[in-house]
């Protein structure tokens, strides 16, 4: 009787919203636990299917997993794509090694990214795999009120950066499953956009800080000079690019420079904001489906091609 080997244990980094390899505290955690890491981005058909996603967003994505591509090769590491949902993607790795812990941020967004979050806590449990969350960013999960929200935020936006020797990973590879058709709209590169990538956000965050920021306070409200004033980093700090944290490092660095104070202080205003609001919707998350200001459930909505008209007009 042929005995069959033992599979490979394995750890996976789940990538979600943090897409970059700095700053990235379950990709931390994940190298100091010395088994082999499986960083793993997948674009979930549930995901691709709902209206809050455009493909301006999976183009964006597509960008930041190419320059993490990039970036790993000279460290020997590699991440899986897959378009398969999270469950199947688990199951075809099951096959192949045995999973002993799972890494990633916690996501604030959906109700269907929270119930798919459950069910693959249910998984772990039945499989007997650790699943650690860390936070996102200074927002806490279930927080019923913001009473020392602040002093938590200074705190985690202060606290010292961990470094990760991308070199001494073990990384471990598989072959991507990827549907060809779904992802070849996603390589075409649009100019009018923002590329998607760690590299990209870097250069945009030093233009601001070297040439494009001075005035921001002043013109920030300007629709046609803040196109080049404003920092332009919100599509880098929705998708994780770069973190909120290390943004704000960098601006402190530049506290000091003359003639430059409120400019800084007006973008270090609208970082803790960023935060704010996410956690406000991670509190009450029910706004996703109730109007946060109730009196707006008692307008008379129109529908219909004449409400459509006066919609354009109004626009």
């Amino acid at each position: 009787m042929t005995m069959l080997a033992p599979k490979k244990t394995i750890n996976i980094v789940w990538l979600k919203r943090d897409l970059r390899l700095h700053d990235h505290e379950p990709l931390f955690a994940a190298s100091q636990a010395g088994t082999p890491v499986l960083l793993l981005y997948v674009f979930e058909p549930m995901l691709l299917a709902n209206p809050h996603y455009d493909l301006r967003h999976w183009r964006f994505v597509w960008q930041s997993l190419m320059d993490m591509r990039k970036q790993l090769q000279s460290h020997g590491g590699d991440l899986h794509i897959s378009t398969q949902s999270l469950s199947q993607t688990l199951k075809r790795i099951q096959h192949e090694f045995t999973i002993k812990e799972i890494f990633s941020h916690q996501e604030i967004g959906l109700d269907l990214t929270f119930k798919r979050d459950q069910g693959l806590q249910h998984w772990c449990h039945r499989h007997q795999v650790q699943w650690h969350q860390s936070p996102s960013g200074a927002v806490i999960r279930g927080l019923s009120n913001r009473l020392q929200w602040d002093q938590a935020w200074k705190q985690t936006m202060r606290t010292e950066i961990q470094a990760i020797d991308l070199s001494r990973v073990q990384w471990q590879t598989l072959k991507d499953h990827i549907d060809d058709n779904l992802t070849s709209q996603w390589q075409l590169n649009d100019p009018r956009f923002q590329p998607g990538g760690s590299t990209a956000a870097q250069l945009c965050l030093d233009s601001f800080f070297t040439e494009r920021g001075q005035d921001y306070h002043k013109l920030i409200s300007k629709p046609q000079a803040s196109r080049s004033s404003c920092s332009r980093m919100s599509p880098y700090l929705a998708w994780g690019n770069i973190s909120l944290r290390d943004m704000y490092q960098q601006l402190l660095r530049q506290w000091n420079r003359p003639y430059w104070r409120r400019a800084l202080s007006g973008l270090s205003s609208r970082l803790h904001w960023h935060c704010h609001f996410i956690q406000k919707f991670e509190s009450e998350c029910r706004m996703e489906f109730e109007a946060l200001n109730r009196g707006y459930e008692t307008i008379p909505y129109r529908q219909g091609d004449a409400a459509d008209a006066d919609l354009i007009k109004w626009k």
